[in-house]
């Protein structure tokens, strides 16, 4: 009996292999030969796709492993497999087997058959034993770490080199990613060097002499508007911290601002209760930021504030700030700032609003609420799922890279002496007692959009572009999720007797999310509903949450005067006492403004590899239904950009980056 077997190798730098391969067809009724893979010339070489004949004295039934060994010929050659296929000779369907793995050393790997399959609809003995051997196996490679307490716990791993050739950049991806590192930070040692050559900073224009290469459309538009109080609210709804604004429908107990403050800054015939009544008024209040303990940079404190920040919806300006305290608790030397107030005096106020803006999208809306909550799923379905089962089918390519690309950040970030030491004013411990805050008040509700904006009140704020397309993008993946899950499980009694499901969901709350029982995911699925849920949150944040608050940091922080990394002076007490001087004096120098512009740069600029959202380049399912579903949902996805293509025509100011094409599949950067 003959097989033909095509064997894909991959399609990124060295992928192929000159070492020897072999290939054996497990089967219900026995084994192949062992066949070497090697015809004439070359072959395994990157992007090939190679056919090979295999033999076996009898019929091998249907086919259930592909048995891959590799072993080294003179020098080791590490090989990635995408797929194999085997068709018998003669007809007969063809049976597909993703791979996408790499065969490291001398090595043997068994690849399952691609149908996506529960345990319980496992028969055969050879099945049940693979299933079995690969989670002991990834049990043993995947284990869990307390980085620091008190937040999400992540991957064993002390760096980027301790994780398995699997979760590793593709060649050409880590060469990009360090390479723009370096061209960032070798600007700006150029920018350093001219700059010190020239004067330092005098006044805010002097901050346009790092505005060199690295810039973009909305940066510039930055620079010109960022004084206005129209573009300073618009920041809160369609910058790169989205989340933090909500209804105030009472005014906090400790920011004292009475109707005859800013009843100037209403629209005629109107109050500030009763505005508050209406719905129009809207609080960001930092009060995560109080007492957060200051970085020390080059011997010097910096300084940190908790502001809280009044706005009002006004019917011709749009939202507009009204009145800013710079410190939760009030007192003689805790004013409240107005648009009245001196310029310099409200323009400084501001920047001290969008200096904790810095720190809590930074940190807590980027850090935390996508890339850790990514990271505790992705070492959950690596421990706890068969490459065989349909949800890890589902999940595996918005999870590509998380656990790279968060290796990097606690290495080189926010390591102790990682950029966010060196530039920025939570920088050291300050940056985790900021995550251990956040940590402890994180829910799973606030991580459904649908629930996020109830629960801030702001379902009826005009302008809003953030919430109108995520909107649009929850319910597609809603749609697809669901459309999904219901191929694999037909009611709620099959979710709750997955065996390795339920074992998941545990590891997830009990393992990852540990010791918050407020956080509000129980660890126990038990209906169809919640598992569809809980997996559209999961691609949600991997990709368009991802997008929105990482994408755009460039564009609202490359002018540092509008959201500085770090403060200098301690914020102002008296209203009259603010100048110039006083400004240049507290905005971060000329070495903190080139970093902060060249790492916003590297993070948000648009990756040459990325994979836009819902494009699996690497097939996981091979089902027709399945194959059908995602096709289903990169066509809504489609109509979704054209949509927001076009109501962004006409803009100044466009918001696209919640364009399914901008938005990658997974969290990578």
């Amino acid at each position: 009996m003959e097989y033909t077997v095509t064997v894909a190798t991959g399609t990124s730098e060295y992928s192929g292999t000159n070492n020897y391969v072999y290939v054996t067809l497990v089967g219900e009724k026995g084994e192949s030969e062992r066949t070497v893979l090697d015809n004439p010339g070359l072959d395994l070489c990157r992007g090939a796709v190679d056919d090979y004949t295999v033999r076996s004295s009898a019929p091998l039934g249907r086919v259930l492993l592909v048995r891959l060994e590799k072993q080294k010929y003179w020098v080791e050659d590490n090989w990635f497999c995408r797929y194999v296929l085997v068709t018998p000779t003669g007809g007969g369907d063809t049976q597909t087997f993703p791979c996408y793995c790499w065969l490291v050393g001398d090595v043997k790997v068994e690849v399952r058959e691609g149908t996506a399959k529960k345990l319980n609809e496992e028969i055969l003995p050879q099945e049940l034993a693979h299933r079995t051997a690969e989670l002991q196996q990834r049990q043993k490679t995947y284990r869990w770490q307390a980085w620091a307490p008190g937040i999400p716990k992540c991957i064993d791993a002390k760096s980027e080199a301790d994780l398995h050739p699997d979760d590793r950049f593709a060649n050409e991806k880590r060469s990009d990613f360090e390479g723009s590192l370096h061209y960032a930070l070798l600007e700006l040692s150029l920018k350093k060097l001219a700059i010190r050559f020239g004067k330092s900073w005098d006044d805010l224009d002097d901050f346009k002499r790092i505005f060199w290469k690295l810039r973009s459309p909305i940066a510039e538009y930055t620079m010109k508007h960022w004084k206005e109080d129209w573009f300073f609210g618009y920041q809160f709804l369609n910058g790169s911290n989205p989340r933090m604004i909500r209804r105030c429908r009472m005014l906090p107990s400790n920011f004292p601002v009475s109707d005859d403050m800013v009843q100037a800054f209403l629209n005629p015939n109107t109050t500030l209760d009763k505005e508050l009544k209406a719905g129009n008024i809207y609080l960001v209040d930092h009060s995560i930021m109080d007492s957060v303990p200051a970085n020390v940079i080059r011997n010097i404190k910096q300084h940190i504030a908790a502001p809280l920040c009044l706005l009002y919806e006004h019917p011709d300006s749009g939202l507009i700030p009204i009145a800013i305290q710079l410190e939760q608790n009030p007192s003689r030397d805790t004013p409240i700032f107005l648009p009245s107030d001196p310029h310099l005096a409200w323009l400084l106020a501001k920047m001290w609003v969008r200096h904790a803006e810095f720190q809590v999208f930074q940190v807590l809306s980027h850090l935390l609420h996508t890339h850790l909550v990514a990271e505790v799923i992705s070492v959950a379905t690596l421990r706890q799922l068969p490459a065989v089962h349909p949800i890890y089918k589902l999940l595996t390519p918005h999870l590509k890279y998380t656990l790279e690309i968060n290796c990097r950040a606690r290495t080189q970030l926010i390591s102790p002496d990682g950029i966010f030491k060196r530039v920025v004013s939570t920088g050291g411990d300050g940056l985790l007692v900021l995550t251990q805050r956040a940590y402890k008040i994180l829910t799973y509700r606030s991580l459904q959009p649908n629930f996020d904006f109830l629960d801030r009140g702001v379902t009826k704020l005009k302008n809003y572009f953030y919430r109108d397309h995520v909107l649009l993008i929850w319910d597609a993946i809603h749609n697809f999720v669901s459309r999904m899950v219901s191929l694999y499980y037909s009611s709620d009694s099959e979710v709750q007797q997955d065996t390795e499901l339920q074992a998941w969901i545990k590891e997830i709350v009990d393992e990852g999310f540990v010791d918050r029982p407020e956080f509000g995911l129980a660890n126990e699925l038990k209906t169809k509903e919640e598992l569809i849920t809980l997996l559209s949150v999961v691609i949600f944040t991997t990709t368009a949450q991802h997008a929105a608050t990482n994408n755009g940091q460039f564009d609202w922080c490359a002018w540092v005067p509008n959201t500085p990394c770090t403060m200098r002076q301690p914020p102002p007490t008296d209203k009259d006492a603010v100048t110039m001087g006083l400004i240049i004096d507290t905005l971060p120098d000329i070495s903190q403004s080139c970093v902060q512009m060249a790492i916003t740069w590297h993070l948000g600029r648009a990756q040459p590899d990325a994979i836009p959202m819902a494009q699996y380049m690497e097939q996981y399912f091979v089902e027709p239904a399945a194959l059908q579903v995602i096709e289903t949902f990169k066509q809504e996805l489609k109509d979704i950009e054209e949509q927001i293509i076009k109501q962004n025509e006409g803009l100044e100011l466009q918001y696209l980056y919640l364009c399914p094409s901008r938005i990658e599949n997974s969290i990578t950067i």
